[in-house]
């Protein structure tokens, strides 16, 4: 790695979007023959400053080098001019043309007025050669795996740019033997002195990987740090915003409760999904409320959305008090007596255009069948009892749910669930985005749902609520459930020194 002179220097770069500040006075730099970790939770920032570099959002101020010439990429085609080429996690190619179609699109050899194929071709061999890769590159790319489409979206990119390569979050949908095989042709370009930013949420990798790691929060660099002298732990301690000199030592006092005494609601053996989680046992107890701890991207949304059936598992089974159960859809979870509060309410949660009593009585309607319709008064019933039991701020149930605070949509969906009477409720980020208030509501009725007999599994990237509403947790990383802890173990610096892998 050239350490005397970055190859990529990003100077107090600024970008406000209405209402928020994205970046503020961020700064970042990368060698050439370097890989260099962004990293961060969720709204940090780092998806800005790559769109920022790469001409896909204008910054508010700030200034961008490469190779110590002042730059400003119009577009992402202008910053392929300039040497910076991104590869995204979903592969941005066009799986019915063929392999070296796809490298090559926009941009193919000709003859008088036609395709050179053959040159293309070859060429196409020789870039994925580069890559240790060796397939028919006259076939389509359908015919390969995320991983091949991967390399191949990376052989276009080195050969649209030389300079400095993004991978963000390339590693998602790969499985152990797939992200080794990119590792190494990420190490062969490191050798070959190209320089690499590596968007990632997954610790493990970073070590394994990464020469340093810049780490931003809430739209600020928090620092840049050799890997080999910033142990796991005080990386995930700067991620969240938590001084491990400051972590609190005590546990949730009123989670004493023995989980073994508790009746199962559901227990999940061997499951799992290739590329999406690993496979993992977890149990579900009836009058608990059992978080899923970890960063953005360690699976806890995964494993939520198997037990929920909106995705199918490949292995393992799930018995549901007691009795093994199939649960394929949604539907069937809904009627076996789950009830899911999803992660994003704009797009998975509320239906903007109808009203809060439309909202609210949507889940029941759906679980009865359309055929047993719900009458007009008693939707009004329910709909006023939910907004008055869950203090939702709003002049009448017909008013449009868009026109609520996120807070009260939250709510709205809350009572869409609570509605159906569910056995389990599953609250995947429930108070984000919501104000103080609000969630303090929130997190007092996830308790007293607990108390009452139901069991409630809590997702929340804010650790200070996981511990004041959970009695036990399974602890997340990489895709893999790493560790169950409860009773005394249910502190602060456990639960992070865990998801750190030194505890």
């Amino acid at each position: 790695m050239n350490k005397t002179n970055p190859i990529l220097k990003m100077r107090n770069i600024t970008k406000t979007f209405p209402g928020v500040k994205a970046l503020s006075g961020v700064n970042f730099q990368l060698y050439a023959g370097e890989i260099h970790a962004l990293m961060g939770e969720n709204g940090a920032g780092k998806s800005t400053l790559i769109k920022v570099l790469t001409g896909v959002e204008k910054l508010n101020s700030g200034e961008i080098f490469l190779e110590d010439q002042a730059i400003l990429a119009r577009t992402p085609s202008h910053a392929q001019e300039l040497g910076i080429s991104t590869v995204y996690q979903e592969v941005n190619l066009c799986t019915n043309l063929s392999v070296a179609e796809n490298i090559f699109i926009g941009r193919e050899p000709m003859k008088p007025g036609r395709i050179d194929w053959n040159t293309m071709e070859k060429r196409a061999e020789e870039l994925l050669g580069r890559l240790n890769i060796r397939i028919d590159v006259t076939k389509t790319l359908d015919n390969y795996s995320v991983a091949i489409q991967q390399m191949v979206a990376i052989a276009r990119a080195l050969d649209v740019s030389a300079k400095v390569l993004i991978l963000d979050e390339p590693t998602a949908s790969l499985d152990a033997s797939e992200v080794e095989k990119l590792f190494t042709v990420m190490r062969q370009l490191k050798q070959e002195g190209l320089g690499i930013i590596f968007v990632t949420h997954f610790l493990e990798q970073v070590y394994e990987v990464c020469d340093r790691i810049t780490v931003l929060r809430n739209g600020a660099l928090v620092g840049e740090y050799i890997t080999a002298d910033l142990p796991r732990v005080q990386l995930v301690a700067k991620m969240i915003g938590k001084d491990l000199a400051e972590l609190s030592s005590c546990s949730k006092l009123d989670a004493a409760d023995d989980a073994g005494s508790k009746e199962v609601y559901i227990a999940a053996h061997n499951m799992q999904k290739q590329g999406t989680i690993y496979p993992f046992d977890l149990d579900i107890n009836k009058g608990e409320v059992l978080g899923l701890a970890g960063l953005l991207g360690s699976g806890r949304t995964e494993v939520a959305r198997i037990i929920f059936g909106i995705d199918k598992p490949d292995d393992g089974e799930m018995l549901i008090q007691g009795q093994k159960k199939k649960v394929a859809e949604p539907i069937e979870a809904m009627k076996a007596g789950m009830a899911f509060c999803p992660e994003n309410r704009k797009s998975e949660g509320i239906i903007a255009n109808l009203t809060i009593r439309e909202n609210i009585i949507l889940a029941l309607q759906a679980k009865m069948g359309w055929s047993k319709y719900i009458s007009r008064k008693k939707q009004q019933e329910f709909a006023e009892k939910y907004i008055k039991i869950l203090s939702i701020s709003t002049p009448s149930s017909e008013q449009l749910v868009k026109n609520l605070s996120g807070g009260n949509q939250q709510k709205v969906i809350l009572g869409r669930w609570l509605l159906t009477n569910p056995e389990l409720l599953i609250l995947d980020e429930p108070t984000r985005g919501i104000d103080v208030g609000t969630k303090a509501e929130i997190q007092k009725l996830i308790l007293e749902l607990a108390s009452d007999g139901m069991a409630v599994m809590f997702i929340s990237s804010e650790l200070d609520e996981m511990l004041r509403c959970c009695s036990r947790m399974a602890v997340m990383r990489d895709k893999k459930k790493i560790a169950e802890l409860a009773g005394n173990e249910v502190q602060e610096s456990i639960v992070m020194q865990t998801i750190a892998g030194v505890h």
